[in-house]
């Protein structure tokens, strides 16, 4: 049983900054050139699920782990509120349509986990309602990995509540950053406690596991996310098609 609580949100305590930011680099080169070759392969796929507290980093371990890789075999899907034509259908309708096809990667910038997230924190949802969507989502995962050759990888970006003050903080004294401030994610910070019971929820009742990363460090959470991305691509040991001999 995994409790957050638990497991640091820091970087270990020989960390060099300086040899990870240059071991990210190369890793970095590398997930592009086997980004690459699924592509021309085209027969399997990624779906990386991010997900943590607000100003864990969503954006930032986007930007930064896939920024080499060719914009014509990668997507990123952002979940926000539900539209009043998604309220209409399931939960699971509006992700559907926006898992990866063969050969490509999709990032979800949050996912379909919000729905057992923010809808139980505020009690939209039954503990009832929540553990039928868990299962639904575990049969939907599931469906992608061995229907369609999807490999999942999920993310839960493990920022502390005094490192998210901070960068709560920044968006507000930081001309720069003000367009990412939003009043909401304040409010939303009031809920930590209930936040992480729901986390933990998800993730001791996930099929598929999860990868906690310690984000306070944004240079130790790049270099642990494109680590398990890259560890994850050389394994598929991926085969360009070649032209049949005549």
């Amino acid at each position: 049983m995994i409790k957050l609580s638990k497991i640091s949100t820091k970087p270990p305590k020989d960390y060099d900054k300086k040899a990870i930011r240059q071991a990210t680099k190369k890793m970095v080169d590398e997930i592009a050139e086997l980004q690459y070759k699924m592509a021309a392969e085209g027969k399997r796929s990624i779906l990386i699920i991010l997900q943590g507290m607000d100003a864990s980093g969503k954006d930032g371990t986007t930007k930064n782990v896939f920024k080499e890789c060719s914009p014509t075999g990668i997507s990123v899907t952002s979940f926000k509120k539900p539209t009043d034509e998604e309220f209409a259908h399931d939960f699971l309708w509006r992700v559907h349509k926006h898992a990866p096809a063969k050969g490509q990667i999709k990032i979800f910038n949050r996912s379909h986990y919000e729905d057992i997230l923010i809808q139980k924190v505020h009690g939209w949802i039954t503990p009832k309602q929540q553990k039928m969507r868990m299962d639904a989502i575990n049969s939907f995962e599931q469906l992608l990995q061995f229907d369609n050759n999807t490999t999942v990888l999920k993310f839960y970006l493990h920022i502390s509540p005094e490192r998210q003050l901070e960068k709560l903080q920044e968006r507000i004294d930081d001309p720069e950053k003000n367009w990412k401030h939003n009043d909401g994610d304040w409010k939303e910070r009031e809920h930590w406690a209930k936040y992480r019971r729901c986390y933990e929820y998800a993730i001791n009742n996930s099929a598929i596991p999860w990868h906690i990363i310690p984000v306070d460090s944004r240079t130790y959470r790049n270099y642990s996310v494109a680590k398990v991305v890259l560890e994850t691509l050389k394994k598929m040991r991926f085969k360009l098609p070649t032209l049949e001999k005549k």
